[in-house]
């Protein structure tokens, strides 16, 4: 077993800790001997029995576990002790466990293992997840050309050009950093791993869909942002004039009387609507219900070619066709190469017209459920996700061993 060392600034007791990071490690720890460094939130950490339950599967996998307090103030300061605090451990940590090389996930991790990189000699993976300062300026918490902002900058330059290897969510945020960063990249090994789900979770229903009436559904968040619900309001009144009997349902844990306030659907449309929420562990069984899927994410800016949705493999691994637009990661380009769903280009009437008419002839494909479902399988697979992990951890070593 090879000693390796894994940092994230995400927790482990968190959901996304749980899919987007011990869900690979429980590959990876077949074939590495992992240190894992996390941090935690207050409010997760003061579960002990689910700290107890990670501690039990850690030690199970062999993975050592080390996690740390995650603190979000002072606002400027914090991420910078985080950072201090991260290259003491992996300096120390690398030393003791004799690691090999260095997995930082994003991006204050990727700076840290560079330093400590540098100083102990050990080679570090870069696995970006997405791009993060044009999401910071997206969200307003960044301004472009300020000086936080030229810091973060200069530390992408420098962590794209120093790894041993680059992991990427899309491969439009690939074509994005080779435009933006061509010298640093010429000759970088990239790999593009998408936010991958365990496929084994979602089953494609075989006579649910037959019945009537047909349900559009929408599963996540549509408050944070990052979701244009005048898209999906629009969606909705195009689709419920073409079918007087179908219905709606948004998976979420926003406020359902906020999530209606800021739709403004019809009256006829919004009594169509049922909103409500889902423990993880329920959603495969609520997707089971739905025959279309919608996802109209704030697409159009830099920060969006880097961005994965998790929910459109979860998606896509029960059957279920997609209706998205363009200008958000790989989805368009996933759903037209693949023929899983409907790419429409506006939220203008005849866009929209269009877009329902197109998915009208799609659903009467007989053939389209088991397509979804390979297409999740070929694309969004926790096994294929970990492979090629594995299969980069293998070409650094091999190249450090030479």
């Amino acid at each position: 077993m090879i000693p390796t060392l894994y940092l994230t600034r995400n927790g482990l007791l968190e959901p996304l800790g749980q899919s987007q990071v011990l869900a690979y490690l429980r590959g990876l720890s077949r074939h590495y001997a992992i240190t894992l460094i996390t941090y935690e939130k207050d409010e997760d950490a003061r579960d002990t029995a689910r700290v107890e339950a990670a501690q039990r599967e850690c030690l199970a996998l062999g993975i050592r576990w080390l996690p740390q307090r995650y603190r979000s103030r002072p606002k400027l300061l914090a991420p910078a002790l985080s950072m201090l605090r991260m290259l003491w451990l992996a300096v120390r940590e690398v030393r003791r466990s004799k690691a090999r090389l260095i997995h930082a996930r994003s991006y204050i991790p990727a700076a840290a293992a560079m330093v400590a990189g540098r100083l102990t000699n050990v080679p570090f993976i870069f696995d970006m997840r997405a791009l993060w300062p044009e999401e910071l300026i997206t969200a307003g918490r960044l301004r472009r050309g300020s000086l936080l902002h030229r810091v973060i900058v200069a530390a992408e330059r420098a962590c794209l050009r120093n790894a041993a290897g680059v992991v990427s969510l899309t491969y439009a945020g690939v074509e994005y950093l080779k435009t933006e960063y061509p010298e640093e990249l010429e000759g970088q090994r990239i790999v593009v791993i998408p936010t991958c789900a365990d496929l084994e979770k979602f089953v494609v229903p075989s006579l649910a869909r037959a019945r009537k009436p047909k349900i559009h559904g929408c599963l996540g968040t549509v408050l944070s942002g990052w979701f244009r619900l005048e898209w999906l309001a629009a969606w909705f009144e195009t689709v419920a004039r073409r079918d007087p009997e179908v219905h709606f349902e948004i998976v979420t844990r926003d406020d359902p009387d906020a999530v209606r306030m800021a739709l403004q659907l019809s009256g006829g449309v919004a009594r169509r609507l049922s909103i409500l929420s889902a423990s993880p562990e329920d959603v495969p069984t609520v997707l089971c219900r739905h025959h279309v899927s919608t996802m109209f994410y704030a697409g159009g800016e830099v920060s969006e070619v880097g961005r994965s949705p998790t929910r459109m493999a979860e998606v896509l691994a029960c059957g279920i066709p997609v209706v998205a637009n363009a200008g958000v990661g790989d989805v368009a380009r996933i759903i037209s190469e693949r023929r899983v769903g409907v790419v429409v280009e506006g939220p203008g009437l005849e866009a929209m017209e269009r877009g329902a008419a197109e998915l009208e002839d799609l659903l009467n494909d007989p053939d389209l459920p088991q397509r979804c479902r390979a297409a999740a399988e070929a694309v969004f697979s926790l096994k294929s996700g970990t492979d090629r992990y594995c299969s980069l951890y293998s070409d650094i070593l091999a190249e450090v061993a030479v």
